[in-house]
């Protein structure tokens, strides 16, 4: 696979690889991953519904945070840039699965989230950047 076409699968599962921006990794294994209730206090991310989210799955960036301001929502996507595409995605969900680059986080196994309840914050972010996994707690 060249660098460009793995760069442009951003967030993608491929023969058991994890691809995010650039960096390839194993991907966790089905069935590993522990779904967590997720609270998202980022209003205008278009899957944002009532606190819940209707995405599925979100991935935290974050790969050598030390610090929860050093982490964030990377499936984030501001509403106001999708136009009539809305939440209306999926179901809003209380609980998720939650993929995370964040390794130096206590919670994190295998880049799999494995904290019972997980916050998201971000009021007013325009973009992933301004988001933050408030649950983040350094090893």
């Amino acid at each position: 696979m060249s660098g460009k076409l793995g760069i442009l699968l951003a967030g993608i599962k491929i023969a058991g690889m994890l691809v995010n921006r650039g960096f390839i990794k194993p991907a966790a294994k089905s069935g590993g991953g522990k779904m967590a209730e997720l609270r998202c206090s980022v209003e205008n991310c278009t899957y944002n519904s009532d606190r819940c989210c209707c995405k599925g799955d979100i991935m935290v960036e974050g790969r050598h945070a030390c610090r929860k301001d050093d982490t964030c929502c990377g499936s984030f996507k501001d509403r106001s840039d999708m136009g009539a595409f809305t939440s209306a995605i999926s179901h809003p969900s209380r609980t998720i699965s939650i993929d995370c680059e964040a390794d130096k986080c206590i919670y994190n196994t295998n880049y799999k989230c494995y904290a019972d309840h997980v916050d998201i914050k971000g009021c007013g972010a325009d973009n992933c950047g301004e988001t933050t996994c408030a649950t983040f707690k350094e090893k």
